[in-house]
């Protein structure tokens, strides 16, 4: 790439540019022999099972935030994406498209990045592609990817398996993506070591169904809507009702306390390495202790229970014991999450 410390339309082209961009940048950080082999597709092994097949994309603004980057958000979305249906992530694509102008040195913090992530995930990016658009045509870089898994058990997993008597559960704290990235489009520096959760949860899930297959109902991750709209089109798809309790909720203090200072309801803001589990009652006990015996749950919890009905209603029980009706997210109040 020469002395170049920017992204130019040359670098889209296929040609002389484009062959040192992938050579000398993304080959030096994602390092799969299909990927090396520069062909238009990977060819895969061959597995057993079910095949699962999930794509996504991240625009999310800042590109780099406190606990992770656009690049882990895309590496470790799409591998969660997979298993919140029981699949064991195999592979991943990377694509790319870049504004003209951005800067080789953050481009290559953000390919390190999802480098780091696939390798410890365990989790290789096999395929890509990178297009380059004219300055003012995009707004610095979005990425895609998409993901192919294997569901190798015979039990469903879906939102649609939500059985009145069901325990409901949270893999761990609530909302620290979204208020990390809130307070950084704001700028402002709201304390008590908040960062992103973004992490990969496909370990937790497999040790889950390892032992608990059938006991498992749902799996779901709460990102855009955060828990209240997740739970909301639960409800709906299962025609079940779902009650929560607040004090049950983990929540941090430093995320409560930021979340009452900028006017912003935890429950609606988005988590990116947290899982809703809806699972058979007479397992609860037992499914709870393996989360919390795993690093990626250790602030599991039992938050509530589904209940009969089929008008889809999600109700919370507050603290003082009041009761509040919780709906699906309405707004925009916070663009560019991921």
């Amino acid at each position: 790439m020469s002395n170049e410390k920017s992204i130019s339309l040359d670098h889209g082209s296929g040609g002389l540019a484009s062959q040192n961009l992938i050579g000398d940048l993304f080959l030096k950080y994602l390092t799969s022999p299909q990927l090396r082999d520069l062909e238009d597709c990977a060819v895969l092994g061959e597995h057993e099972g079910r095949i699962a097949f999930t794509t996504d994309s991240y625009v999310v603004d800042p590109l780099f935030f406190p606990g992770g980057d656009i690049g882990a958000l895309a590496v470790h979305g799409t591998i969660n994406d997979l298993c919140m249906r029981g699949a064991r992530p195999i592979a991943l694509s990377l694509a790319l498209i870049i504004e003209e102008g951005f800067p080789l040195a953050e481009l290559e913090r953000v390919i390190a990045s999802v480098g780091r992530c696939s390798e410890a995930a365990g989790v290789a990016v096999v395929t890509g592609d990178t297009k380059v658009v004219p300055h003012g045509k995009a707004d610095r870089l979005f990425i895609n990817t998409a993901g192919i898994g294997m569901v190798s058990h015979r039990c469903e997993i879906s939102g649609k398996r939500a059985r009145p008597g069901d325990a409901v559960l949270v893999s761990g704290t609530l909302a620290d993506h979204g208020i990390t990235i809130m307070s950084s489009q704001a700028g402002i520096a709201i304390g008590g070591d908040i960062k992103s959760d973004t992490q990969p949860l496909h370990r937790l899930v497999g040790a889950l169904l390892e032992d608990y297959n059938c006991q498992v109902h749902v799996l779901r991750d709460p990102t855009r809507g955060g828990l209240a709209t997740t739970l909301c089109e639960i409800a709906a798809s299962s025609r079940v009702r779902i009650a929560i309790d607040e004090d049950q909720l983990p929540i941090r203090p430093a995320v409560a306390a930021a979340c009452e200072m900028i006017g912003l309801d935890p429950l609606y803001l988005a988590n990116e390495g947290k899982c809703v589990l809806i699972c058979d009652a007479r397992a609860e006990g037992a499914i709870l202790h393996l989360l919390r015996s795993l690093p990626e749950g250790r602030d599991a919890a039992l938050i509530g229970r589904v209940e009969a009905g089929n008008d889809g209603r999600v109700s919370l029980t507050t603290r003082i014991g009041g009761s509040r009706l919780l709906e699906p997210l309405t707004g925009l109040p916070l663009p560019r999450i991921c």
